[in-house]
């Protein structure tokens, strides 16, 4: 039975504001480091920079886990489990009395994101059907930027009056409350808007859902021989490597080639980040709702293009060495990239039936932090290394016409599957 839309549209916010604490919390990490560098823990760079990796590692191994759990079980508590978890651990963070305390507390970090990260846009896709996917992942990603920004914010504030410690300890108190509101979310059951034969997705509907090895092997197995999906999933893992590379290197980018002071190019950077992630996200969920009513794929294809638009853009930003034209083009690029975020999203759980959902967003975590922005930094930083840091930025706008071309071909496949499904003899 499907929910109200008085208690889905209540789910949305709850989800939304707890993807906005969840990106909080990670990004409170970046906004402390030089305080935790500098305090009594005497940590290295390359200490520092592992507790994100580590962070990442163990959010990405453990991924496929809650993927299987939360198509099998209860997806609020599911949820709840990992908010409480992650908080938990954000304020442990603060109590940390050496390297190998703060790597365990952020672990746990990565494990409750985990649980989270994958249930709930499952649980988004049985509260609202089809034709309204778009937006509602649009809304739903927005709270990323905007999460990252209070990140940085909250952590800089708190870390200047009250120390980094205090910035962990209170960080954690908001996730603690979301957590508890978590578990009065309704469950649907899966699929239940799925409410005609054009909604139903281009494979046929699981039908063993036992949490056992075999089972778990068996769901994940069936991804693989989805071809629209596999597709869907690596032009993200390269849309990934692009966003998290130009993420982590852009601020030293404008510092070292371009000549800008460094609070200059950090906080430039940050607000155009916050501004064209929050409008480039939600009109991407808008333009692709309403491009859906005359095409099936259109996430796919307003997807393709965004990414083939932003190429030139990113390519501009990072060549020209004129302020006024790679400032302006890297606005145009950024913003045509998180375009395809809500999109993207909706386009991965519409390929899968909707008792693999979860396990379905699962496999895309994995795979595009995996092959995305977890190899991104160090491979940029590499070429770097052999080159210089205006050529190894270059990699990026190739990473975006990858993603355009893979999600290209995607659209089409997911075409040629539709046409085989509606061809084959119907059973009697």
């Amino acid at each position: 039975m499907a929910v109200t839309r008085r208690w889905a549209y209540w789910g949305l916010a709850v989800l939304t504001m707890i993807n906005m604490v969840n990106y909080l919390d990670r990004f409170l990490v970046p906004a402390l480091l030089e305080s935790i560098k500098h305090s009594e823990l005497q940590l290295s760079d390359f200490q520092l920079g592992s507790l994100q990796l580590g962070f990442m590692l163990i959010y990405t191994l453990t991924a496929p886990v809650f993927g299987a759990l939360g198509d099998r079980k209860s997806r609020p508590r599911w949820i709840a489990f990992g908010i409480f978890l992650w908080s938990g651990a954000t304020a442990l963070s603060g109590l940390a009395r050496n390297y190998a305390s703060l790597v365990a507390s952020r672990a746990l970090v990565g494990v409750g994101e985990a649980a989270y990260g994958t249930i709930a846009p499952s649980l988004l896709s049985d509260y609202f059907p089809r034709r309204l996917r778009g937006r509602v992942f649009a809304i739903f990603f927005c709270a990323i930027p905007v999460g990252s920004a209070l990140g940085y914010v909250f952590g800089g504030l708190v870390d200047k009056h009250f120390g980094w410690r205090a910035a962990f300890l209170i960080g954690g108190i908001p996730g603690l409350v979301l957590a508890a509101l978590t578990l009065w979310l309704r469950d649907p059951q899966r699929g239940s808007t799925e409410t005609d034969a054009a909604d139903q997705p281009l494979v046929t509907q699981a039908t063993n859902q036992r949490l056992s090895y075999r089972a778990i092997v068996s769901t994940y197995g069936g991804f693989l021989a989805n071809r629209p999906y596999v597709l869907t999933v690596l032009g993200y893992a390269a849309y990934t490597f692009a966003v998290g590379g130009l993420g982590y290197w852009m601020p030293a980018f404008l510092e070292r080639v371009r000549d800008i002071p460094r609070a200059s190019a950090t906080v430039g950077f940050g607000g155009i980040v916050v501004v064209t992630g929050f409008i480039g996200t939600f009109l991407g969920g808008w333009l692709g709702d309403h491009w859906a009513k005359s095409s099936r794929h259109a996430y796919l294809w307003l997807s393709a293009w965004t990414m083939l638009l932003a190429t030139p853009f990113a390519c501009v930003a990072l060549m020209s060495t004129i302020p006024a034209i790679y400032y302006s083009a890297i606005v145009v690029a950024e913003l045509l990239v998180f375009m395809s975020t809500g999109p993207i999203n909706s386009a991965i759980v519409n390929f899968v039936a909707p008792t693999e959902r979860a396990s379905a967003v699962a496999l895309s975590v994995f795979s595009i932090h995996a092959f995305g922005d977890v190899i991104s930094p160090p491979l940029i930083g590499a070429l770097s290394d052999r080159t210089n840091l205006s050529v190894a930025v270059l990699l990026v706008p190739i990473a975006i016409a990858i993603s355009a071309a893979i999600w290209y071909a995607a659209g089409r496949a997911a075409v040629r599957a539709e046409i085989r499904k509606f061809d084959s003899p119907k059973s009697v």
